[in-house]
């Protein structure tokens, strides 16, 4: 059996490597247009920065290595121009001679990855714009910036490389701004969740220009001018295009493959095109989102490399399926660790899936424990079936971990419910006796058994305050006097009990606290003396983040995320 496989990076390259595990009489050619193969592409922000020192370190693999180990023949700087099906041949051409020829196959592995997206702008090919996507790539910016030395940068895209290389740039002493078409940051998050790492951003320096648009660039000396839609342009040393990726389907397209959202390749569950004997995998196909069930683009490494397996499985014989994706994923931010999985509320809405969240502020482990820090942590789940459908974590320690347990809750088909059930590893330095999952799902509990009930921060404005309603703070006198909701009275939770005649048990009570632990007790102590009771989900600490952030707020770093 002849395996050809276009593409040498995550999907690729798993491919190839188990095709070698399974049959070790296969004949494998992989085809690489890049000079590098099994490279480590959430890596190269952090080459560029210096945090990884050599260049090495950026590759898994070499052609050499594929040759030495696996008798897997690489050929990089080469690139495939055409695919005919009807004749099971691709036609390449090595890139440095210009030649071309013709390579035949048994079955053709398509992973072709995903390419920056460049709109069609006036100067997108200046010296001093920049994409980054490939080792190469990371080589030029590199060089640049030890030669140029910029002082200033400008980033147009908020994603994940964008927000990579602004903490990276910034170490470097390079002055950064980032402009984005939407109003917040981080696609996967919730505009509320994205708030905090907004404050973190901005708190290193980092000038956010959200809800912008780039309409060109100009050379002007040793300076390149971002042009803007509405504002004036935006001079800087350099500029990083970061707006996203679109599938590399042109090759798939000329060859007849069908195409899906995007132009991406349309496979099924075995990883096979429309077309007999050819498969597709990573950036470039569109999966099924394991939440929704609807079609999605999902451009991550473990999905690819989950995808390449199981193609080469099937290229084997096997019947391996792919069931599809949930996008988790985890991001350094300078001090703070953003996470998500599954589905966001904009992502539930377009889904038609009626949803309830929760919001709360966990630790990261004892709080008796020297450095324990709070994380802002919101999950979602469907309301009859009590499903999971996603989750956000933003903070320091530990934002990993509970990510990683929710997904694979996700995975696992359990219901909200159930977290309160999971049996997880506590010690005081790395958890809590009830972890913060154990409490997400208690607090699910006690809302869908009508224990409490909760509003949420974009309801606050609304309340009621012509004395129809009973408005309470029961945080501490000081706290109440650093900051607080209007028209809510304080009442200290230790005193409540005291202060019960001072309510009307005809008038609906709102309650609100720092994180929404103290408004939970209150309201259970109120409901227990006949009152009707809401409290603010999140609290003030959420409360106060979003809206700062919705006033712009340059510095002040949110309430909520501060150690314990």
């Amino acid at each position: 059996m002849k395996v050809v496989i276009v593409g040498g990076v995550a999907g690729g390259a798993s491919a190839a490597a188990r095709i070698r595990r399974l049959d070790e009489h296969a004949q494998i050619i992989m085809i690489e247009r890049s000079g590098y193969v099994s490279y480590a592409n959430c890596g190269l922000p952090y080459y560029v920065g210096g945090v990884i020192k050599e260049q090495e370190e950026l590759t898994l693999q070499t052609p050499e290595s594929f040759w030495d180990r696996f008798r897997i023949d690489v050929r990089v700087r080469q690139e495939v121009t055409a695919i005919n099906p009807a004749e099971k041949t691709v036609t390449v051409r090595a890139l440095d001679s210009g030649k071309t020829y013709t390579e035949t196959y048994d079955k053709l592995l398509l992973a072709p990855g995903a390419k920056p997206t460049v709109p069609a702008l006036s100067g997108v090919d200046s010296e001093r714009v920049f994409t980054l996507r490939t080792v190469e790539d990371t080589l030029r910016i590199r060089r640049f910036v030890e030669d140029q030395k910029p002082k200033t940068a400008v980033l147009a895209g908020g994603g994940f490389i964008g927000l990579e290389m602004a903490e990276n740039l910034v170490e470097m002493g390079v002055s950064v701004t980032i402009i984005q078409r939407p109003k917040q940051l981080l696609a996967p998050l919730d505009a509320d969740m994205a708030s905090f790492v907004h404050a973190e951003m901005r708190r290193r320096g980092v000038v956010l220009r959200l809800g912008e648009t780039v309409t060109g660039f100009r050379q002007d000396g040793d300076s390149v001018l971002t042009l803007l839609e509405d504002s004036e342009p935006l001079r800087s040393d350099m500029v990083l295009l970061a707006i996203g990726v679109t599938p590399d389907t042109h090759l798939a397209k000329e060859a007849g493959l069908e195409l899906g959202i995007r132009g991406s390749i349309v496979v099924n569950e075995r990883m096979e095109t429309s077309v007999p004997d050819i498969y597709a995998v990573g950036d470039a196909v569109e999966v099924t989102h394991f939440v929704t069930g609807q079609k999605a683009l999902i451009s991550l490494a473990g999905p690819a490399n989950k995808q390449g397996r199981i193609a080469a499985d099937n290229i084997c014989g096997g019947n391996s399926r792919f069931h599809g994706s949930q996008g988790s994923s985890v991001l350094k931010v300078f001090d703070l660790t953003a996470a998500s999985t599954g589905i966001n509320e904009k992502a539930a809405q377009a889904a038609g899936i009626a949803y309830d969240k929760v919001v709360l502020f966990p630790a990261s482990h004892a709080a008796y424990y020297p450095g324990a820090q709070s994380m802002a942590m919101k999950v979602l789940y469907e309301k009859e079936s009590l499903r999971l459908l996603g989750a956000q974590i933003v903070g320091g320690d530990g934002v990993d971990k509970r990510i990683d347990v929710l997904a694979t809750a996700i995975r696992a088909g359990m219901t909200a419910l159930e977290l309160t059930e999971l049996d997880l590893a506590y010690a005081p330095p790395y958890s809590s006796a009830k972890d913060p999952v154990n409490m997400a799902g208690f607090m699910i509990e006690d809302l869908e058994s009508g224990k409490v009930r909760q509003f949420h921060w974009d309801e606050v404005d609304d309340l009621p305050r012509d004395g129809s309603a009973a408005l309470l703070d029961v945080r501490t006198e000081w706290e109440y006097q650093r900051g607080h909701l209007d028209g809510f009275r304080n009442i200290p939770l230790d005193d409540l009990r005291e202060h019960l005649d001072e309510l009307d048990r005809g008038k609906p009570v709102y309650v609100n606290c720092q994180t929404g632990l103290r408004s939970y007790l209150a309201c259970r102590l109120l409901t227990q003396y006949g009152f009707t009771c809401a409290h603010l989900s999140g609290g003030y600490s959420f409360y106060r983040a979003v809206t700062k952030e919705q006033q712009t707020a340059r510095s002040a770093y949110p309430c909520g995320m501060e150690k314990l």
